[in-house]
């Protein structure tokens, strides 16, 4: 009885602490406490659909272990994909007769009776299963194509009724699990027009939605934000609603010349300020381009570097943090229950892409932002006084303390950089490089020389792909400590 006390206290204990808000500065996450919090998330958008309860547990602990702290997923399987209109792992759906006003509940929910275990009861067990590895989960109410009709393959099953009573069942079902963030939309544009030539406005729809959320949360608090169409951003169209918190876009994954720090720079810059993330990235081992019917292997796949190079930018111009994501996890690809989509010519099954060289490395982007002083940091590229590149292949990314006590500098390649040194506070200043790739650093021991430090990141032997690398610059006198 004791140790259960205990327990229950540590549960209360963590529900009045956890729960994430924007900063008072508009630019950056908070928990209640006032502490940074880093958005260090994955895609898994079919885990509810997908996965059976063995399998969750393998997912997120080995991306618990892996440093992720926010879980990607949606309520309802794409219904794009013909998975909507199929039950989950323990044959359930979660409306009756596919009407969302008619969430699909029986009594009781003990697991090995599946009279009793429905499909929301395996949500809640998702959720609290993430909730004990501290984790939080993103969670989408639906998918896009249920509400837009610009893709909708089966069409669409919500209006402003049913979106409003299907968000107040959501709102008080999880108004008091702590680890929620809610995302609204599902790749889709909330304005549009149809092959057709019909014009659509969604956002009543979504408003709805929304505010049924909140009804049903009652005084409890989630952050809401929205998954927007490829390419797009939820500040072009939403970004005056009251129920956004913050901005999100998705830098897609087209090519590898999609410049998403710049559109980091417009979503900060829009009024009032809100914060901003990329949703949904290149991800990894993803064939670029699939859908034109041309790709071949010479076009390639999304590779670790494709990934963070995009990642280190974007943050370095003012993300909140970032969503990693794997071609073939996001999708739980295991081809004897399931029809792969869009994997090019290799097939390497979600268990074994858990481990994929990206999904190992991101962490260090997380370590890197939270080991100083979080809330000052802006983006500044008149750090750099030397060349500084023009598109993905070649440039530099810098950012600082507001109050110049240390500097990060991106460089996607092994080639000299010169930096201003007198933006940033103190009589000793102390470099050293840090490895994208392993987390590790070593010294960078050249001198200034009016107001000026040019050096030249290492090299690695017999390494043909690009090398890159971060500079740090601290104020010795902060006494920051190297990781």
């Amino acid at each position: 009885m004791k140790m259960l006390l205990s327990f229950l206290a540590y549960l209360l204990c963590f529900d009045a602490s956890a729960q994430i808000k924007v900063n008072s500065g508009h630019r950056y996450l908070e928990d209640s406490n006032g502490k940074p919090f880093f958005w260090m998330g994955d895609t898994a958008w079919e885990l509810l659909h997908r996965l059976n309860r063995d399998e969750t547990e393998l997912y997120l602990e080995t991306r618990r272990r892996q440093g992720f702290n926010v879980i990607q997923l949606v309520a309802l399987a794409f219904a794009n994909e013909d998975d909507n209109r199929k039950p989950n792992r323990y044959g359930d759906f979660p409306f009756v007769n596919h009407d969302p006003s008619q969430v699909a509940i029986t009594p009781g929910q003990t697991p090995a009776n599946p009279n009793e275990y429905d499909y929301w009861d395996h949500v809640d067990f998702v959720m609290q299963t993430a909730a004990r590895k501290g984790m939080y989960i993103a969670f989408n109410p639906t998918w896009g194509d249920q509400v837009s009709h610009h893709w909708s393959a089966d069409g669409v099953i919500f209006n402003e009724q049913n979106a409003r009573t299907y968000g107040q069942f959501l709102g008080k079902r999880y108004a008091s699990q702590w680890n929620i963030i809610w995302v609204l939309g599902g790749d889709c544009p909330p304005i549009y027009k149809t092959k057709d030539g019909k014009h659509y406005d969604d956002r009543p729809v979504w408003r709805a939605l929304a505010a049924g959320i909140k009804t049903g949360e009652g005084s409890r608090r989630h952050l809401m934000t929205y998954h927007p169409k490829g390419a797009t951003s939820s500040s072009q169209l939403l970004h005056g609603e009251s129920w956004l918190d913050m901005n999100a876009f998705q830098s897609g994954h087209g090519s590898r010349d999609v410049d998403a720090w710049n559109w980091v720079t417009r979503d900060l810059g829009r009024q009032p300020p809100k914060p901003t993330l990329d949703m949904e990235p290149c991800y990894e081992d993803h064939p670029i381009n699939p859908w034109d019917g041309k790709w071949t292997r010479q076009r390639g796949y999304f590779r670790a570097y494709d990934i963070r190079s995009r990642l280190y930018r974007s943050v370095f111009a003012g993300m909140c943090g970032f969503t990693y994501g794997h071609q073939q996890v996001w999708q739980f690809l295991d081809t004897t229950r399931f029809k792969p989509l869009s994997v090019g010519d290799t097939l390497i099954g979600w268990q074994r892409a858990l481990h994929a060289e990206a999904a190992g490395e991101v962490q260090y982007l997380k370590r890197l932002m939270l080991s100083r002083p979080y809330f000052s940091r802006i983006p500044d590229q008149q750090l750099i006084v030397s060349e500084k590149g023009h598109d993905y292949r070649d440039l530099i990314v810098a950012t600082r303390d507001s109050m110049g006590s240390y500097a990060m500098i991106y460089l996607p390649q092994s080639r000299p950089v010169t930096i201003d040194m007198s933006k940033l506070s103190g009589k000793e200043k102390r470099a050293w490089w840090y490895n994208p790739r392993t987390g590790h650093s070593q010294n960078a021991s050249e001198k200034v020389v009016n107001d000026a430090l040019t050096v030249t990141p290492p090299t690695l032997d017999n390494d043909q792909t690009p090398t890159d690398w971060v500079l740090v610059i601290d104020d010795a006198a902060k006494k920051y400590k190297r990781l």
